[in-house]
């Protein structure tokens, strides 16, 4: 009898573990989608839903697809297993795959969801069909946890919404509405194996399939599987208590060893400093304190009576203009509030206001989240204070990245191609992770409308077209080319490409400029937002013609020339590249001003930019002996439109270009003046600036490797490896760049009579080419010394 129930025990593990999955990319999903029965679909609103379920032992395998909309946070008895999903559109909306036997127990078992719809008060990044949660089992054996109306749900009345808008903040900011959550209401350990739904409703299925992209008559979610990592997070703690009215905290609270206790009917005021600007969930935990409200204020710096920041350590004098979340307390022991999606900050403060019971603040901790980059890539030279430019540029490009790349984390979170572009040149050359960089890619494609442009940002809820930025994803698309040996994938994007290259090609005007140009044809914020035009970052010639965007066409049709030459497409890249020398020529012989050696924005010859010059340099639109010269004036010509950091990628872009790289070190002044400024990480222009952390503006950690150490594909796929190393004043130099068949590592000393020694390591089935003073060495794979 035992050896009986022995053999059953057996046959049901070995069947649980290898059941055969559904190819749920392709197929119905039996699940449902389900929500609360009676609650409005699209308004706000937080729910929490449970399942119970009992398994004869402990699965060894036990795998799961969830998504949900807006978001999603998955437990599996009481411990958090993964939220999302991965912010996409409703089209291409993503699910993602988790394997929960290293959660599960024989016998009882409990999975939770919390589901939140943000309503109004969605980020401009969060698009949605409407509130809904999915979890379908990945075969037989998980089915019974797939979702229908055995499921049941609670909406959770303790939360509210605080505005934290463009009027509040005085500024654009568009990351959605903060978390109030009165503990009161708070139905606490919802999530827990014990916690008593028995008057909790049966959730509600729709009315409609659950379907894969691509399956079915109606819209709501076109289901694909999630292609990047799921998140970071991480416990950290911020550093410094800096200011306190009417209470007392010190490093002990902040260490989480002190709990801090405001008395009845006060209101403290605890300034915190983090050290750093961090992403982050804040958890505070709190005991006592009926009806006390503890709100949260995050912040990048404050500001001054003028509503300067001024320099970012300084507090005297200087306020909050924060984002803001609250928390009111119930009384009760140890209750933690965190919101439901993570806070960018440096500065936290705590404002405590009390009622009849004094509070104490157990503890506060932050836990870090962001796409879990890693820091392959390295660069080290004599001058030691490039390090920090270094650490300060990997904060930056780590924060401007989750779920989809961020322009900026504070204030909006929104994947602009135009950002996008330096960083997923950054993502490659200091993470080696080119996955982000394919979403990026990816959901510019789905962006594209009638006209055949991009969206200029996306996944938003909010249309903006920028016609440059699609110009920019043609760009990326090269750039990914050149990196990635993914032939299929780059020549999915065609179509595409093609689009774009129509659009700008059907807008020329007879003089072979631009003609009149529709939508916002941003360029740099060096040409600053008017009143009267309202708009800003134009620059002069969006009706007449502009040099600056001609150019930027010719750029482009350049790398989309070679493109199609490589999938054959002959014809058509020839097509586009003499187009490219065409604009060229109508450029050069329309704004060049030779008295002044400079090429104007327009014909007209009254207004001159380091932009149209740093194109011209990049296109070939001045003669090639005349570009060292051209780039030298540019960058010392006060009198002209100065390239803000974003477009500075571009002025080193032509520096590399011209083999004129020794002056990229000289022109970082304004990445040391950012610096003293007591930045942490690097802002979105010059001050005074809106955000303190724009990935844009990372640029030179792309540059220290590609540009400094010379390392750069020399053919298409990355096949081998041209190294050209532009050391200019500095004597040594160390570098690592990760390759796709293993790292490139360069170790350069520069001689007081110009040579160069040291040694290059390359994969050992990757060659390439080492230049230095006009000769060239070949290199193989392995380590060898180099002498030149």
């Amino acid at each position: 009898m035992h050896f009986l129930k022995f053999l059953l025990l057996l046959l049901s593990v070995t069947a649980f573990a290898q059941t055969p999955a559904t190819d749920w990319t392709n197929a119905y999903w039996p699940a449902r989608w389900i929500l609360h029965p009676t609650a409005p679909v699209r308004q706000y609103g937080i729910f929490h839903l449970r399942k119970t379920i009992d398994l004869p032992q402990k699965p060894v395998r036990f795998v799961v697809h969830v998504s949900g909309d807006n978001r999603y946070r998955l437990f599996v008895n009481g411990r958090a297993v993964g939220m999302g999903p991965a912010r996409s559109d409703t089209q291409n909306w993503n699910y993602e795959t988790y394997d929960l036997a290293p959660y599960l127990q024989a016998g009882r078992n409990v999975l939770a969801a919390q589901v939140w719809n943000m309503g109004d008060g969605i980020p401009f990044a969060q698009m949605s069909y409407q509130t809904g949660f999915v979890l379908q089992g990945d075969s037989d054996a998980e089915k019974v946890v797939n979702t229908d109306a055995s499921w049941k749900v609670y909406q959770n009345p303790a939360y509210s919404p605080i505005k934290n808008d463009i009027a509040k903040m005085r500024t654009y900011i568009v990351v959605g509405d903060g978390d109030r959550v009165d503990a009161a209401q708070y139905p606490w350990g919802w999530e827990q194996p014990n916690f008593d739904d028995k008057n909790w409703l049966a959730a509600k299925p729709l009315g409609f399939p659950t379907k894969p992209r691509g399956l079915g008559t109606d819209g709501n979610w076109g289901l694909v599987p999630r292609q990047i990592p799921m998140m970071d997070e991480r416990p950290e703690r911020l550093a410094t208590v800096r200011r306190v009215e009417n209470g007392k905290m010190d490093a002990g609270f902040l260490q989480g060893k002190t709990p801090v206790t405001v008395s009845a009917n006060t209101k403290a005021v605890f300034l915190l400093d983090n050290g750093v600007l961090t992403n982050a969930y804040p958890e505070l935990t709190v005991s006592r304190g009926k009806g006390a409200t503890v709100t949260l204020g995050y912040a990048e710096a404050l500001f001054d009576a003028s509503g300067k920041k001024g320099n970012r350590n300084e507090i005297t004098g200087r306020t909050m203009r924060s984002f803001d979340d609250q928390f009111v307390a119930d009384g009760a022991d140890r209750r933690t509030f965190r919101p439901l999606w993570f806070r960018t900050y440096r500065y936290l403060q705590l404002t405590v206001e009390t009622k009849d019971e004094p509070i104490t603040l157990n503890d506060l901790v932050g836990q870090f989240t962001g796409y879990p980059f890693v820091e392959k890539g390295q660069f080290t030279t004599n001058d030691t204070t490039l390090k920090q430019i270094w650490n300060v540029g990997w904060r930056t490009a780590r924060l401007c990245a989750g779920e989809m790349y961020f322009d900026c984390p504070y204030y909006e979170q929104l994947q602009y191609v135009g950002d996008t572009r330096v960083q997923s040149l950054i993502s490659l050359y200091v993470a080696g992770d080119d996955r982000l960089m394919r979403k990026a890619i990816l959901d510019y494609d789905h962006s594209r409308f009638n006209e055949g442009l991009t969206q200029s940002r996306y996944p938003s809820a909010d249309f903006q077209v920028i016609p440059t930025f699609s110009l920019f994803w043609v760009c990326m698309i090269h750039d990914y080319w050149m990196h990635r040996q993914d032939d299929a994938f780059v020549k999915s994007m065609l179509p595409g490409v093609l689009g774009v290259l129509n659009w700008h090609e059907e807008r020329l005007a007879k003089n072979n400029l631009n003609g009149p140009l529709n939508w916002w044809n941003f360029v740099d914020w060096a040409w600053p937002w008017t009143e009267e035009t309202r708009i800003g970052g134009v620059p002069p010639g969006v009706r007449e013609g502009s040099s600056v965007l001609t150019l930027q066409q010719a750029y482009t049709y350049f790398r989309a020339g070679d493109l199609l030459a490589h999938f054959g497409q002959n014809e058509r890249a020839e097509h586009y590249r003499e187009l490219a020398r065409r604009l060229n020529r109508a450029v050069y012989s329309q704004c060049w001003d030779a008295g002044r050696g400079l090429l104007a924005d327009t014909p007209a010859k009254k207004t001159f930019s380091q932009h149209a010059n740093i194109l011209a340099v990049l296109t070939d639109a001045v003669p090639k002996e005349q570009q060292t010269a051209l780039l030298t004036k540019t960058m010392t010509a006060t009198d002209i439109t100065q390239a803000t950091f974003y477009f500075k990628f571009y002025l080193f872009e032509a520096l590399k270009k011209t083999g004129s790289g020794d002056q990229l070190i000289p022109q970082l002044k304004p990445w040391r003046d950012m610096l003293a400024m007591g930045l942490t990480t690097f802002a979105e222009n010059p001050e005074p600036t809106r955000s303190d952390c724009h990935a844009w503006s990372a640029s030179p950690l792309y540059q220290f490797l590609s540009t400094t150490c010379g390392i750069r594909p020399a053919e298409p796929g990355f096949r081998s490896v041209r190294i050209d190393p532009a050391l200019g004043d500095l004597t040594s130099v160390e570098g690592r760049v990760p390759h796709p068949q293993g790292d490139i590592v360069v170790q350069f000393q520069k001689t007081a009579t110009g040579s160069l020694t040291g040694s290059v390591t390359l994969p050992e089935k990757l060659t390439g080419t080492l230049r230095w003073n006009g000769k060239t060495l070949a290199l193989k794979g392995g380590k060898q010394a180099v002498s030149m």
